[in-house]
């Protein structure tokens, strides 16, 4: 075979290849993406240029992949546009040469793009192999074959090839340490993970392994909800079925496509790097794209792909730039776009999956106020409120057995004496009492009760100043209590002077104030720890900052209710107490004393104010108690 050419490949440093393997590419299989992708764009070059008459159509695109054991070769082959002589020195040689920019130039008004111009893509081959050959046939007339060679060094060999049809077929010969790329499964892996959804087929000793048919570049009229749902079963298995999705779709200003899911989310959930699919030109890019989607977006799943996100010259890193930061904007407003839909056209569904939906919303209304501005009518609270049962006030919603209602429509039931004040409450067993009386005086009650209301609740006031969110356990108005006469003792006492000196003389702290008044409704608790909203929050944001859980705060209030029975005979056992002398307390005065104690460390547990090494102090208090009691009945 005559040799037509021998030379040194153009480059401007002595060996490119060390710097491909070292510090382009970070992970060697891509060496597969990169030649399929090259395949790919031959193919569709050969059909563009037959449609100008320029060259023969051929037969149906094709990517062929074959392994040969002995050789410890891996060939890929396509049947597309092929290169000439001139061509291989022109786009293989000289490595700073686009080929792409060119043939783009002359076929611009095509629709599809070129995949394949990132400069270095061939040459991620060397990452594999310690000898690459590359043997093509022009699909222009009168062309020959030619076959290049080079082993890794800048020097490569050009000569005359056998190939009959027009195409191209790069032979790959491993290195030992590659040797992996051998075995069909491992080939199997890279093609279903990086072109599984290119549009020509992709075989692999001659069956075919990808899918081809990429959802996201159909109309959203042509798939069903099923089309939906098996896609993301495909992507994701066995993760269950997506909440709802988002067809992603726009040419201006720049060229995008994506299916993006709302999953059901767990306690692994990564809310920092994501779980998204960038794609370019429907091949597989990266599945970290921190840098397009908001933050409070990365936990949704699904696929992006854009040809416009520009790219490092490997493909593997994204170039954060203006276009990026707008493509984000879009992508956060198509998502917005789509939970407007869905609240309005199918608020019961809404509200059962609201639970799923709201840390996004949350979150992202809390770090994006544009995002914020979209969704600020979409967030949902659970209520305390029953919910609408005629379609024309279809708020609050029901699902399952809680409401949930909107800021707004939870604003429209306050009356005019309260229409500033939002109730709100983050715990309902740990604030029952105070909850209860509340509710038993007619008052609507928001539930805030995730993690992430803990910061949602003051951002909320920031947008709404004019507001005040109260927490049901913060302070009881006048509407909770009991007018009532109270007659004096014989030092001028009345029962609520009394109770407090009694409760400050049991906790014996200047850090617990105590609060005597008459509760209305029967089921009123005997005893209550209200905590002053500005203290608690002091309180809760010094244990975020100490990153621990909010307990008690030191300073808190005790809240005795005089109209609960038990109040009431504590107030007659103490007062029917005998003085005796030297200082020391009658029976029924110690009796009264452990009482008072225990109703306080009983307001205590209800909160979670009793540390673990406290409760087995206090069960003991409460058995001896209980002694006192049943022995003074016996």
């Amino acid at each position: 075979m005559t040799v037509k050419e021998q030379g040194q490949i153009q480059i401007h440093t002595e060996n490119i290849f060390p710097i491909i393997k070292k510090a382009v590419y970070s992970g060697h299989e891509v060496f597969l993406r990169e030649l399929v992708s090259n395949g790919v764009d031959a193919i569709s070059k050969r059909r563009m240029a037959a449609m100008g008459g320029d060259c023969s159509e051929g037969e149906e695109g094709k990517i062929r992949i074959s392994i040969d054991r002995e050789a410890k070769t891996i060939t890929i082959s396509d049947n597309g546009i092929g290169m000439s002589a001139d061509e291989v020195k022109r786009y293989i040689n000289q490595v700073a040469f686009s080929s792409a920019e060119e043939f783009l130039q002359k076929y611009k008004s095509e629709d599809d793009a070129i995949i394949g111009h990132f400069g270095l893509g061939f040459y991620s081959s060397f990452m594999v192999a310690d000898q690459v050959e590359l043997v093509t046939l022009s699909a222009r007339p009168d062309a020959e074959a030619v076959r290049w060679s080079c082993d890794g060094s800048p020097n490569f060999t050009l000569e005359g090839g056998e190939r009959s049809e027009p195409g191209t077929d790069v032979i790959l010969h491993l290195q030992e340490e590659e040797i992996e790329y051998i075995e069909p499964s491992r080939l199997r892996t890279l093609i279903t993970t990086y072109c599984d959804f290119l549009p020509v087929e992709v075989q692999l000793e001659g069956e075919t392994v990808n899918k081809r048919q990429a959802p996201w570049r159909s109309s959203p009229r042509d798939l069903s909800d099923q089309d939906y749902i098996d896609f993301y079963r495909y992507l994701y298995p066995f993760q269950g079925d997506p909440l709802l999705w988002v067809h992603l779709n726009t040419d201006y200003p720049y060229n995008l496509q994506g299916i993006l899911f709302f999953p059901r989310l767990t306690g692994r959930t990564d809310w920092e790097r994501g779980e998204i699919r960038l794609y370019c030109n429907q091949v597989f890019v990266s599945d970290s794209i921190k840098e397009v989607v908001p933050r409070y977006l990365l936990p949704l799943r699904g696929v992006i792909d854009s040809p416009d996100i520009p790219l490092n010259v490997s493909r593997s890193a994204l170039q954060t730039d203006r276009r990026v930061r707008s493509i984000g904007g879009f992508v956060a407003k198509k998502v917005g776009d789509r939970l407007k839909e869905l609240h309005r056209d199918e608020p019961k569904r809404y509200a059962e999956i609201w639970e799923a939906l709201a840390p996004f919303i949350k979150i992202g209304a809390m770090e994006d106020d544009k995002f914020a501005d979209q969704v600020a009518d979409l967030v949902l609270y659970g209520t305390t409120a029953p919910a609408g049962e005629q379609e024309e006030t279809p708020d609050p919603i029901a699902s399952g057995d809680q409401a949930y209602t909107t800021l707004a429509g939870y604003r429209s039931r306050l009356g005019e004496a309260n229409a500033k004040r939002i109730l709100y409450c983050t715990d309902e067993a740990g604030q029952a009492g105070p909850l209860a009386l509340w509710k038993g005086q007619g008052a609507e009650v928001l539930l805030a009760d995730t993690l992430i209301d803990a910061q949602f609740i003051p951002w909320l006031e920031s947008r709404h100043q004019e507001l005040t969110f109260q927490r049901v356990d913060s302070e009881l108005d006048d509407s909770l209590q009991e007018k009532e006469a109270e007659i004096s003792d014989s030092e001028g006492k009345d029962a609520s002077e009394q109770l407090r000196s009694l409760f400050k003389e049991v906790l014996n702290s200047d850090k617990v104030t105590v609060q005597v008044q008459s509760l209305k409704g029967d089921n009123a608790p005997a005893a209550l720890i209200l905590l002053p909203e500005q203290m608690r929050r002091i309180n809760d944001m010094g244990a975020l900052m100490e990153q621990r859980l909010p307990g008690l705060p030191e300073h808190h209030v005790l809240l005795i209710n005089r109209r609960h029975p038990l109040v009431e005979g504590l107030l007659k056992l103490s007062a029917g107490a005998v003085i005796t002398g030297a200082g020391a307390s009658s029976p029924s005065q110690q009796l009264a004393n452990q009482l008072g104690q225990h109703l306080y460390e009983m307001a205590r547990l209800a909160v979670g104010g009793l540390e673990p090494n406290q409760l087995a102090g206090f069960q003991q208090r409460s058995t001896d108690l209980l002694s006192q009691l049943l022995a003074r009945g016996l």
